[in-house]
């Protein structure tokens, strides 16, 4: 008899995906500048750690809030009863004015339509659950969040159904890999409920335009399905004027406001990125359908965002300048920090997607295949975790179309550890460079000896001018008497 549930039993979490398991060698083998040198290097990791330093400044200045009082008076008693799931009131709306602050208040969030959550994993999840059932269908676009294989589907039932982005533009998405992977869904007798992209694109490090957005607005409309857009990026746009929202591309529409396309637009967003906090689990749902709403609330009574928490950021929030000047100063740090990287890779003849946001850069190694396959990229992401030490994520675990791309952090670490990743990449170029040149000598050589050999040999074969010459191989024993 099974003693076990399906789901405990199955498989389909997906941490046997290549992005899961470059992280189990580097657990193993963990990188430190002086306790271990040789040891794999955490590219795979998408965590801001630049503006650590930022944060605690603020903590040291205000150790009140540490402290858990207010005004000099301790509120531990208060924090540590219970809390209604619906979140506390103030620090949501702390939330949605920072929300407004990153996108140039352009946009206006109310409170009411907010759902906190334990991070965007579960953001993403519980949206599933309130707009399709088990065995309805998402479009996501490719390459996309190897996670996402995990947080839509696992539990949910949900399946994905990959919209085929190519490099040819920059891995836009366009109207034909919409419709595409629109009759894919329907020749698997899959109903589709919505499309699911990330804005700021994760792995892609680049933000959406309006020829994007307004694609996908039109697509929503004619095929009326759901629009969920992941923002957890937002905050790490280098240029804020690039980046648009999906809550303002559909208001810049002057779509009216009864309009049933406002009720299928949900956003995700979470301040485990901009803010580096993802030990927090600070998630959030923004909707317009006050059922989802409702329904959202309820369930985040599964994964709620602790009392303390919710009182320690809503004082860091409310202090305006404190948020200003960490935007301005974040995004200074991620973009230096980002060009420090393509700098070093264009060094080594390895070229990037152009980005300009995120925490990683989408990078382009198909010259480094033995062949385009993707079992040629699995050899390489092998030879990079192992013999270079370095734990990047292979495109194929992002689903990505094309064999050769790779997904490579940089905020995560130090200065001085990029500095060792990328001279490690480096010499292990030259080290495939080195023996491809050599590999193409020797291939010379044996050309010119060949050449060589046919002057001697061909002469030797007995022929009449006006008869076909038999040209057979001759005995290799004669061949190398002849060399």
């Amino acid at each position: 008899m099974q003693m076990l549930s399906k789901k405990a039993a199955c498989d389909s979490h997906g941490q046997d995906s290549s992005y899961f398991l470059g992280w189990q060698e580097y657990e193993k083998n963990p990188y430190h500048e002086v306790q271990n040198p040789n040891g794999i290097i955490q590219m795979g990791l998408a965590e801001n750690q630049l503006s650590f330093d930022l944060a605690e400044s603020w903590l040291a200045d205000n150790p009140d809030v540490l402290g858990l009082k207010r005004d000099g008076k301790s509120v531990f008693k208060e924090l540590a009863l219970f809390q209604d799931y619906h979140g506390m009131p103030t620090f949501k709306n702390e939330l949605v004015e920072f929300m407004a602050k990153l996108r140039g208040y352009k946009v206006e969030f109310d409170p009411k339509k907010l759902v906190l959550v334990a991070g965007s994993t579960s953001a993403n999840e519980s949206l599933m659950f309130c707009l399709a059932e088990p065995g309805e269908a998402f479009l996501l676009p490719t390459p996309y969040y190897p996670g996402f294989d995990r947080d839509l589907k696992w539990r949910t039932g949900v399946e994905i159904v990959p919209i085929h982005c190519s490099s040819s533009n920059d891995f836009k998405i366009t109207g034909y890999a919409l419709e595409d992977a629109y009759e894919q869904a329907k020749k698997l007798n899959l109903n589709v409920k919505g499309v699911l992209v990330t804005n700021p694109s994760n792995p892609l490090g680049t933000t959406m335009d309006r020829d994007e957005l307004n694609l996908l607005i039109d697509f929503a409309i004619t095929k009326k399905i759901h629009i969920v857009s992941d923002e957890i990026y937002s905050g790490t746009v280098f240029d804020s004027t690039s980046f648009v929202s999906i809550i303002e591309a559909v208001t810049d529409r002057n779509i009216d406001n009864t309009h049933e396309l406002w009720n299928r637009i949900h956003m995700v967003y979470s301040l485990s990125k901009d803010l580096g906090l993802p030990g927090f689990r600070v998630g959030m749902i923004y909707s317009n359908d006050e059922t989802v709403v409702a329904a959202a609330t309820k369930m985040s009574s599964f994964g709620l965002v602790s009392s303390q928490t919710q009182f320690l950021l809503t004082n860091m929030l409310s202090d305006k300048k404190f948020t200003s000047k960490y935007i301005e100063e974040n995004r200074k740090r991620l973009k230096s920090r980002k060009e420090m990287l393509v700098s070093g890779l264009s060094g080594a003849g390895i070229e990037c997607l152009n980005s300009n946001a995120c925490l990683f850069c989408w990078v382009d190694m198909r010259h480094l295949l033995s062949s385009d396959t993707f079992e040629a990229e699995k050899e390489l992401s092998k030879r990079i975790l192992f013999e270079v030490g370095l734990n990047i994520s292979p495109g194929s675990s992002c689903h990505c179309s094309e064999p050769g791309w790779f997904r490579m952090c940089f905020a995560n670490m130090s200065q001085e550890t990029l500095k060792v990743a990328i001279t490690r990449i480096k010499d292990f170029v030259e080290s495939i460079t080195s023996s491809r040149e050599n590999c193409n000598h020797q291939l010379t050589v044996l050309d010119s000896r060949r050449k060589s050999v046919s002057k001697w040999v061909l002469p030797l074969s007995p022929y009449d001018n006006n008869e076909p010459a038999d040209v057979s191989p001759m005995p290799t024993s004669k061949i190398r008497l002849v060399v």
